[in-house]
């Protein structure tokens, strides 16, 4: 069978090529036949493992994720009640260890008091999470968003000016600006000029007396120092930190050591007694 479609190809080839040359007139049909033939190629040739094509369009990398820190919380949220872990270490709303429980008896602990679940470290064996209310949900979520904006805003160095002459209603006025600007945690620059016909002596002093009168607690980041040659004195200010207000309490409430001199002066004074007397009592005995 295979020797005679081999011989029925090659009689049809002879007939293909000699026919135009011998005068015989080949149907157009079975070139279109032929030519279809030939066009089709199995789906399974052209994508065999003989297949020399190549596929140009490469596949485009997949962008790198950041790496975050685990121990790092941003929010507090609660878990609700998918808990992927089955046993878990809780801590109650009022900060009391309850040991390691299974998370269905952690699921009905919260239905009967109506608490959430908020993780606090997933990393540890066994994970510790905390049972809270939806208030003290809220009351952490605000102190972490204070938190967050203390360390992204930056601090802000406000400048006030006056000069040694000044009157002490503009004084007062320049003061409770700077107690405004402390009171929103900025720093502030003050300098004080030497004005018309005033002394140059003692501005650093001044100047370090006019800020004492605030009424605000005040705390240098830089001490009153002269500036421009003698004509100016300057400071920078800043609200005290919690450390040096409880110092500065403790300070005042201490009561004040007396002196050791000032305790020696106030023991009597014994007149000294001399010998003549001593033997005038002996002979009148």
């Amino acid at each position: 069978m295979y020797a005679g479609c081999v011989r029925w190809m090659l009689s049809h080839t002879v007939k293909a090529v000699c026919g135009g040359s011998l005068g015989y007139r080949i149907p157009a049909s079975r070139f279109l036949i032929c030519t279809e033939r030939s066009n089709t190629i199995p789906a399974t040739w052209r994508w065999s493992s003989f297949s020399t094509a190549v596929d140009d369009t490469e596949p485009t990398p997949e962008p790198k994720k950041k790496k975050q820190d685990p121990r790092a919380q941003n929010t507090i949220t609660s878990v609700g009640r998918k808990i992927p872990h089955r046993h878990i270490q809780v801590i109650s709303e009022t900060g009391e260890n309850m040991g390691t429980m299974h998370r269905a008896d952690v699921l009905k602990l919260m239905a009967e008091n109506g608490l959430k679940l908020v993780v606090l470290n997933e990393h540890q064996d066994p994970p510790v999470y905390r049972l809270m209310t939806g208030k003290q949900i809220h009351e952490e979520q605000l102190k972490l968003r204070e938190k967050q904006k203390a360390k992204a805003a930056p601090v802000q160095i406000k400048e006030l000016t006056f000069t040694s002459g000044i009157g002490t209603h503009d004084l007062t006025t320049k003061l409770k600006q700077v107690e405004s600007w402390l009171e929103k945690k900025h720093h502030i620059r003050i300098t004080m000029r030497l004005g018309r016909g005033r002394p140059a002596d003692n501005l650093d002093t001044n100047l370090e007396q006019m800020v004492q009168q605030m009424e605000v607690p005040v705390a240098f980041v830089s001490k009153t120092k002269i500036i421009r040659d003698g004509r100016a004195a300057m400071c920078i200010v800043r609200p005290p930190s919690a450390k040096e207000l409880s110092e500065k309490k403790k300070n005042k409430t201490s009561p004040p050591q007396p002196d050791s001199s000032s305790s020696q002066d106030a023991q009597p004074k014994t007149s000294p007694v001399s010998s003549t007397d001593t033997t005038e009592g002996a002979t009148q005995q």
